[in-house]
């Protein structure tokens, strides 16, 4: 017998997005029966309620509507769970849709890999030109890293997966997420996932597609609040990120270190200079490879930098709030 599920996808003004990701789970081949779909929203000013509510309002006893006061993602996920009538949870995001196998191979990989959080692969797209230079450079080992849902094509045991799908009964054993968190609520939930001795599974049997941002400014704000929150993450519940989150602040500081360098020893000052430009000829390399396009090729050249400085100088002004905060705690 098919096990029942309870999926809760947070939203915040998701109107672009909303409509295909709904879509997209009534094609599902699990029973409409079996599941609860719990939509809770941060209070959007667009049209993301009106639109889950025209849904609603054709299926009452599938789709609910729920209002998150604090409007953050972790916030969102303990409402949900707590509204939440059956065995498992599935996690989905607003800015993407599923494959029509997505929830049926969630819970058969939850079950057939005996770990506590299963997830999937991500395909990355975008609707604009700039966009879908974003998207090449998300799915870059260059641009993000040995993140494993976004650039293996093979299934394991990692340290983090997107979204996820768990039993209902593990929050009650590890707790609810973090709502101190405005981001990386997913790995720290992870990390105490791990800790509690459980495991993580990435199947690549399972994909969903993600839309990403479509300006330079959009995907270096997130880049920039990623850095920051991956400082702030670090500081409250220490071991939660890995050692990848924090390459990009060392690139940062070396690249704002190179005039201080040659203030010390020209040799000094040359090594950083060396190494910048190795990192324009990677970055040149991976942008040739990725495209054949000039356009594209022209603005992956500046994303990868951008995207980089950005997550760096987010990490630095984390570390000087909370030095701030550490200072004034200490004054009192």
């Amino acid at each position: 017998m098919d096990s029942t599920v309870s999926v809760i996808i947070p939203t915040l003004n998701e109107e672009k997005y909303i409509r295909q990701c709904i879509d997209s789970m009534f094609k599902q081949d699990y029973p409409k029966d079996l599941m609860e779909w719990i939509f809770v929203d941060g209070g959007s000013s667009d049209q993301t309620t009106k639109i889950i509510s025209e849904y609603k309002n054709r299926f009452p006893q599938l789709i609910f509507l729920l209002d998150n006061p604090k409007k953050i993602a972790s916030s969102a996920m303990n409402i949900g769970i707590d509204f939440a009538r059956n065995e498992y949870i599935i996690r989905l995001d607003a800015h993407s849709e599923y494959s029509k196998d997505y929830v049926s191979k969630c819970i058969y990989w939850i079950k057939e890999s005996g770990a506590d959080n299963v997830g999937g692969m991500a395909k990355t797209k975008a609707f604009t030109r700039v966009g879908r230079c974003i998207a090449k450079m998300l799915t870059c080992p260059f641009g993000v890293g040995n993140s494993q849902f976004r650039i293996s094509q093979n299934s394991g045991y990692v340290d983090t997966v997107p979204f996820g799908t768990f039993k209902k009964d593990l929050f009650e054993k590890i707790g609810l997420f973090e709502e101190s968190l405005v981001r990386n609520e997913d790995n720290e939930i992870n990390y105490r996932i791990r800790k509690s001795g459980g495991k993580i599974f990435l199947s690549n049997d399972i994909f969903f597609t993600y839309y990403c941002r479509e300006t330079i400014s959009g995907i270096a704000k997130m880049a920039f609040d990623n850095g920051y929150w991956t400082v702030i993450s670090a500081k409250k519940i220490p071991g939660s990120m890995g050692a990848r989150h924090f390459i990009p602040l060392a690139f940062t500081l070396g690249v704002l270190g190179i005039p201080i360098a040659y203030l010390i020893s020209s040799m000094l000052g040359k090594i950083g200079m060396g190494i910048l430009l190795l990192y324009l000829i990677i970055d040149l390399f991976y942008s040739l490879k990725l495209t054949k396009e000039f356009y594209q090729f022209f603005v992956l050249f500046i994303l990868f930098p951008v995207f980089h400085i950005s997550y760096g100088v987010g990490s630095l002004v984390g570390i000087f709030k909370s030095v701030k905060f550490n200072n004034k705690r200490n004054l009192k």
